[in-house]
């Protein structure tokens, strides 16, 4: 199969190029500026972005990744597809063992399929003061032994996993997972400023959703905040949905972290595309009102109905990014932290077709998936 897409502005991470580029095979083979040489879809000068990769995310269109039920896992992968995202792992929450091990067991088919590019353990090694949305008697401290059972479950698709650094066997725990290939953040967590910095010392290299279920920061106790965005070997997630941090809060950690060490997340939960209602995230009974999602006991919030191609416009249009450096935050940077960016989250020769055709107003008007159409421009 053979494409080409003309008239365009292609954004990359050196720039806005006017031009077109072709695909064969599922792949980016020629990038060119001007007029296309020969015929192709002509894109109007809309603006063409490279897929949208999101690294944590729970569900959609009804269905929840943590309870393991793959028709529904398979309709919340296509919603979010829509929706611009061509790559997304799985996250799961705390449950009891054996309900994480089964929901890390049926995500890996979907992993194998290649509707998922892996499966996030957030929980059960959480700290109880900041577990959020999560059922805090369903927690447990971190055990290497442990863990790699869980593991084993993923069946080699275990992407990451989220720990409270100042936990008893924490830093084991980190330690193991970095030594198997699995991505360890920090989050969830009570820890202070040298405890979170011993986390990062034992090979944590990514904060879960910064700011979100951890002590704020302060100017005699910085707390993981100040940790995590000084180290130059983390990246920190942020949810940039306007109800989790604030828009203030956002530009700051972007100016410290830069778009290298930012990646934007949606943390979407099954209620994402459906609207309000009552929904269930894990173990936990969810309300959604005004696409605002919280626990039904005690009001925590509950995730997000966040799609990435609202971040992105967000970060572009709320937060005064460039077009380039939203693309790099929605995509190259967590292509890059999930070991993926020789293959997706630039526009590039050689490098997948996944990408996102965006209107003017930077809505999404055409999805590309190794060079097949999830949805067609209009």
């Amino acid at each position: 199969m053979s494409l080409t897409l003309a008239d365009a502005r292609i954004v990359t991470p050196e720039g806005v190029h006017e031009g077109w580029l072709t695909i064969e095979d599922g792949r980016v083979t020629h990038i060119g500026h001007g007029a296309a040489p020969g015929p192709g879809l002509r894109l109007g000068g809309r603006h063409v972005v490279p897929g949208f990769v999101d690294v944590h995310n729970h569900g959609g269109a009804g269905g929840s990744f943590p309870t393991g039920e793959q028709d529904k896992a398979r309709d919340a992968v296509a919603l979010h597809r829509r929706h611009g995202t061509t790559t997304m792992v799985g996250s799961l929450v705390t449950d009891t063992l054996d309900g994480v091990s089964r929901a890390a067991a049926a995500l890996a088919e979907l992993c194998e399929e290649g509707l998922l590019a892996g499966v996030h353990f957030e929980g059960p090694y959480i700290a109880k003061a900041r577990c959020g949305a999560h059922d805090p008697t369903l927690l447990r401290e971190p055990s290497p032994q442990e863990f790699a059972g869980l593991v084993k479950a993923a069946r080699g698709h275990a992407r990451m996993v989220t720990i409270a650094a100042e936990l008893p066997g924490a830093l084991d725990t980190i330690r193991m997972a970095a030594a198997e290939g699995v991505i360890a953040a920090i989050g969830h967590s009570d820890a202070d400023y040298e405890q979170t910095i011993a986390g990062i010392e034992a090979g944590a290299t990514v904060a879960t959703h910064l700011y979100n279920a951890m002590p704020p920061l302060g100017h005699r106790a910085p707390g993981p905040i100040a940790a995590l965005l000084d180290d130059e070997r983390v990246t920190v997630e942020l949810i940039n949905d306007g109800v989790h941090v604030h828009a203030a809060m956002l530009r700051l950690a972007y100016e410290v972290a830069g778009p290298g060490r930012t990646m934007l997340i949606t943390d979407a939960m099954s209620a994402t595309g459906l609207g309000d209602g009552d929904y269930v995230l894990g173990p936990m009974k969810v309300h959604v009102r005004d696409g605002v999602a919280r626990l039904a006991e005690g009001g925590s919030i509950a995730g997000s109905t966040l799609t990435m191609d609202v971040a992105f416009r967000r970060a572009v249009q709320e937060l005064g990014l460039s077009l380039p450096d939203a693309v790099q935050v929605t995509s190259l940077t967590p292509a890059r932290v999930l070991g993926l960016a020789d293959r997706i989250g630039s526009i590039a020769v050689g490098k997948a077709a996944d990408l996102v055709v965006l209107s003017d107003s930077l809505q999404v008007d055409g999805v590309l998936k190794d060079g097949v159409w999830i949805t067609e421009p209009s």
